[in-house]
């Protein structure tokens, strides 16, 4: 197995080439988590994945909440399944106030206080009402708790973590939150190893091939665990070696003949690339390229190609059009440049706008 070969396999697990999926539930319940704090480039994600759809059929997916939006794994937000979100915070969130801790106590968030943030948000939330920020903010001054900049984002997460809040719909461009009792149906519980085994088996059939380092980047858990869940769904995985390093992954694709040239204009935190600790197998042209990791033209939208980083994308949105800024790293060909362009009129389709190419090279 060679970088090129791994690179061929994420792509397929990753759904990117087939897009199977008819609703943005599939997808995510599939992905088992989709790193979303870039709310616009997330659904775009999970529209690559899709048959046809279009941006505001996202939106609808998520102010119904057949997916939703919170803190998981690690510290930021991730799109999640209304069927997976208890056992994923019940098993990762621990991890995550294990990170969050100092910052608990630098902004003076002891145990008592966090319990009593938790019974305003769900007397502010019961009835099935959806606040923003600012209004649950407001509610926690109300009862006497300081609630403002960081300190107030920390008591959300912390709620969010234990379970308490998860994402409602949207009121125009602004988040809001509902109590997850309310929002989401219950589920049946799974014990620790039931669930450290499904993310497990979910993570290296959908990011693989990938190391137990990648995993625990990705989940936030110890190597203990991941050896652990390794142990636990091996039969199911090959596993090879490459560079001192064992990757773990499902065959399903191995023998799959992708076609060329295949362009993907991912968005920023793609699951494709942040998925993984380890990007190296996706960076042959930026290394033939010379071109770091923190090079300005990667650093957010990337241009993929067959399976490879070869520049980076910028969107502006206009009223009747999306202007996509193209910087490659590397010459493309004609057929190239004609596959850039067609996965650009995707992403016009998407947001149902038309669509202006400005090449930077």
């Amino acid at each position: 197995m060679n970088n090129g070969e791994i690179s061929h396999l994420r792509l397929y697990n990753q759904r990117l080439p087939t897009a199977p999926f008819r609703t943005a539930a599939e997808v995510v319940h599939y992905l088992n988590a989709v790193q979303s704090q870039d709310y616009a480039g997330a659904k775009w994600a999970l529209a690559q994945r899709m048959t046809d759809t279009f941006d505001t059929s996202l939106d609808k997916a998520f102010n119904d909440g057949s997916i939703l939006r919170t803190h998981v794994m690690r510290p930021t937000w991730h799109f999640v399944a209304p069927e997976d979100i208890r056992w994923l915070l019940k098993l990762t969130a621990p991890r995550v106030h294990a990170v969050n801790a100092f910052m608990y106590r630098q902004s003076d968030m002891d145990a008592a206080i966090i319990k009593k943030s938790y019974t305003v948000l769900e007397k502010a939330l019961h009835g099935n009402k959806q606040l923003t920020r600012t209004e649950l903010g407001a509610a926690l001054e109300k009862a006497g708790i300081v609630a403002e900049g960081v300190r107030l984002g920390y008591f959300m997460m912390s709620a969010e973590l234990d379970g308490v809040i998860c994402s409602g719909a949207r009121r125009g461009k602004q988040f809001t939150y509902a109590l997850l009792e309310e929002r989401v149906p219950p589920v049946k519980s799974l014990t620790r190893d039931e669930a450290l085994a499904e993310l497990v088996k979910r993570y290296f059939s959908t990011r693989g091939p990938a190391t137990l380092q990648d995993f625990t980047w990705w989940s936030g858990l110890t190597m203990a665990d991941a050896k652990h869940g390794i142990e636990m769904v091996k039969s199911g995985f090959e596993q090879k070696e490459l560079e001192g390093q064992t990757y773990w992954f499902s065959t399903s694709g191995s023998n799959v003949s992708l076609p060329s040239p295949m362009v993907y204009l991912l968005p920023n935190y793609d699951e494709y690339f942040i998925g993984l600790k380890d990007r190296s197998a996706i960076g042959l042209v930026m290394q033939d390229a010379n071109i770091g990791k923190d090079d300005p033209s990667v650093m957010a939208h990337l241009i993929i190609l067959d399976g490879q980083v070869v520049g980076g994308w910028k969107r502006t949105l206009e009223k009747s059009k999306v202007i996509v800024e193209l910087s490659p790293l590397t010459k493309l060909t004609k057929p190239e440049k004609k596959a850039v362009a067609e996965a650009a009129d995707r992403f016009g389709k998407f947001l149902d706008l038309a669509v202006e190419l400005k090449w930077n090279k």
